[in-house]
């Protein structure tokens, strides 16, 4: 088993009011330097939230944390997996954020991620 870490990935419309939407999973086990995200912008929860939200915006910086984890990372290419994490989810006042970091352990990062990104990210089916 390997020690890895993730955070959140939120959509806070209008920081004052705390409001927030899950949009996706930053995951990094450092044994393994593995570094990844995953993101999906729910547009239906965003809207109830705020009806002008520039939604295009909002997609454009989700997509710029799966950016950040690849090898095209543009000027975080130079920068270890675990810098980029900790620049990653450095607090910030935006309308995408990362919530605090948690840590774990597994035997598949990869695997992880779709776990996590299942449960606090994906919408669950509409009950009966």
């Amino acid at each position: 088993m390997d020690a890895y870490e993730y955070a959140v990935i939120r959509v806070v419309p209008h920081v004052e009011r705390g409001e927030l939407i899950n949009a996706g999973v930053l995951l990094y086990c450092q044994p393994r330097g593995y570094l990844c995200a995953r993101v999906e912008l729910d547009e239906r929860r965003l809207r109830a939230l705020d009806p002008a939200a520039d939604v295009e915006a909002v997609r454009q910086a989700l997509s710029a944390y799966e950016l950040a984890c690849g090898e095209d990372a543009g000027p975080l290419a130079e920068e270890s997996p675990g810098s980029r994490f900790r620049w990653l989810t450095a607090p910030r006042s935006t309308i995408v954020q990362t919530g605090p970091v948690h840590p774990g352990l597994t035997d598949d990062p990869e695997r992880e991620l779709d776990r996590l990104f299942a449960r606090l990210v994906l919408t669950p089916p509409a009950g009966p």
